[in-house]
């Protein structure tokens, strides 16, 4: 079923369950009157409580679990604690058109069930890990606090088979937001789910919301899984020895299965410069739905609907376009712009827009190509009467105009202040599809090496793509805004860029993006391809004492 929301309804929600296992309460979770005043991790069962690598170097950089972090989620303050219970658990998701596949999940859905607060709240999530395998969680594009952060190895133990783990924080920025494993390939089996922050003080006028999630999908297919495709990539692409970060090979992993080949070679993308991905997928989602059995969204003629859009992928960039329509563009990654009006979008893996559209009288084709590997995904909006579009559907739409992400500029209610920055840290993204020994500055991830920066600071961050393919690089976090290309800075006294926490970089290209050092204690950038990121395209910001 679509995620389908009046404005009323919307407005004040409190929280939407998660998965199978979810309850308004959570049986197992911490306290919340002992937890105030001491708001860090909570641990059930078999559970890893070794420190985490980061304590090593406790002198010299601020570990997850130290005061200063402690001192700065005390600042964002406490709001109505909502709380669930979700479970990793193997699964077996309808996909529609009759097929039916084993993967890994949040419950029994695909995406899972839709987390909804209000800005303000604080979320405390108590995960059951019924999987084979550690896991942990991420929330993508969060500023939360260092230690809830989900980062294997770096803010927290792996949460191990059997075991459960509470992750709470602060929620204080509203936004379209997401979650999903930060171990392994895991995000590329069914382990996501939309988080939605709303405003309470929310200045868009609309009628309806529409939660649209984008995916690309293998796991179960003709024996394929996540990890046998890491193996392929890794050693039949030249044979590099690849870093798995927590996840063992697909010969010794539990239904790691041993499909048809899935590396995908000639996929090519204007937009994306030339290489589009590395992995050939057999099926693109919508809401977890294939292109032949799509999901439909009901409206009426002339209601203004918030579509909120999530690209979860794996490997897949995706242009979107609603036939039909036009979209006006009123947020990316969660923070306000300038409203833009365009006829289509393009969404690396891990960013979100949100558009408001105002719905025309049939039924409309919501289309996201799996750009340059020559297949997609579909939805509906149907607001009267009429014959469904077919799965192959191409809106013109998808050839018109396209507002990429550095056309954007930031609304005035979030625009970075004008500053000079007071670090700035360069990086090369290096590698080959040939050699797959992606990564940054050549060399391979190392939780210890850090790139320093201070609380106060203004960082200037530049990222040089000298690789033939593009990189979606996403800093947690932290959102910074774009700032042009990289070298001098001559972006002073232009308007200021879009605020995001996921940015796209071209081939034989520069990105430049500034933030302020605000949430301290380690914190990972990295390809959000999660086989790029597997294959050592990662590091860390530490904050520096």
């Amino acid at each position: 079923m679509p995620t389908q929301h009046t404005r009323r309804a919307v407005l004040g929600a409190g929280i939407a369950a998660v998965g199978t296992g979810v309850l308004a309460a959570c049986s197992s979770g911490t306290d919340p009157e002992r937890h105030a005043a001491n708001p860090g991790p909570t641990h059930h069962g078999a559970m890893d409580h070794s420190p985490a690598p980061a304590s090593r170097s406790r002198g010299e950089y601020i570990s997850p679990g130290d005061a200063e972090v402690a001192a700065v989620e005390a600042k964002r303050g406490s709001g109505p604690v909502r709380k669930i219970n979700l479970t990793a658990t193997a699964a077996h998701l309808d996909l529609g058109g009759g097929l039916t596949f084993s993967s890994w999940a949040y419950g029994d859905r695909l995406p899972g069930r839709e987390v909804r607060i209000t800005a303000g709240d604080t979320l405390a999530v108590s995960l059951a890990n019924h999987l084979p395998e550690p896991t942990t969680v991420h929330w993508h594009g969060l500023h939360v606090r260092n230690d809830m952060d989900g980062v294997p190895g770096l803010t927290q133990p792996a949460i191990r088979p059997g075991a459960e783990f509470t992750y709470r924080f602060s929620a204080p920025q509203p936004g379209t937001y997401w979650f999903h494993p930060h171990q392994g390939v895991q995000q590329d089996r069914g382990l996501y789910a939309p988080l939605i922050i709303e405003n309470p003080k929310e200045p868009l006028s609309y009628d309806k919301e529409w939660v649209v999630v984008l995916d690309d999908w293998l796991d179960g297919v003709e024996g394929s899984t996540p990890d046998a495709v890491l193996v392929e990539l890794n050693h039949g692409m030249g044979g590099m020895e690849g870093m798995d970060h927590g996840s063992s090979g697909a010969d010794d992993k539990p239904g790691s299965g041993s499909g048809p080949s899935r590396v995908l070679r000639g996929a090519t993308s204007d937009l994306l410069g030339g290489d589009a991905g590395d992995v050939d997928y057999p099926y693109y989602l919508i809401n977890g739905r294939v292109a032949k059995d799509p999901t439909t969204f009901t409206a009426k003629p002339g209601d203004r609907i918030r579509v909120r859009i999530i690209n979860g992928g794996g490997d897949t960039p995706f242009r979107v376009a609603l036939g039909g329509h036009r979209m006006t563009i009123t947020h990316a990654d969660g923070f306000p712009v300038r409203h833009t009006t365009t006829d289509a979008l393009l969404l690396g893996m891990g960013e979100r827009y949100d558009v408001l559209v105002t719905a025309g009288d049939g039924v409309f084709p919501l289309t996201a190509v799996a750009e340059g590997k020559k297949a997609s995904a579909l939805a509906l909006l149907r607001t009267g009467g009429g014959a469904a579009p077919t799965a192959s559907v191409r809106p013109q739409e998808l050839d018109g105009r396209l507002v990429s992400a550095d056309e954007l500029k930031a609304d005035q209610s979030v625009a970075l202040a004008a500053r000079e920055p007071d670090r700035t840290i360069r990086i090369k993204l290096t590698g080959s599809m040939r050699s797959f020994d992606w990564g940054f500055d050549h060399k391979k991830y190392d939780p210890d090496q850090r790139h320093p920066v201070k609380a106060g600071e203004r960082v200037r961050l530049e990222f040089y793509n000298i690789t033939e393919m593009w990189h979606p690089i996403h800093l947690h976090g932290h959102t910074f805004a774009l700032a042009g290309r990289a070298g001098p800075r001559s972006v002073l006294g232009r308007a200021p860029g879009a605020r995001k926490d996921t940015a796209i970089v071209l081939p034989n290209r520069s990105v430049a993006v500034e933030f302020d050092a605000d949430n301290p204690g380690l914190w990972m950038l990295h390809c959000h391809n999660v086989y790029h990121s597997n294959a050592n395209m990662m590091t860390v910001l530490g904050y520096r004492r």
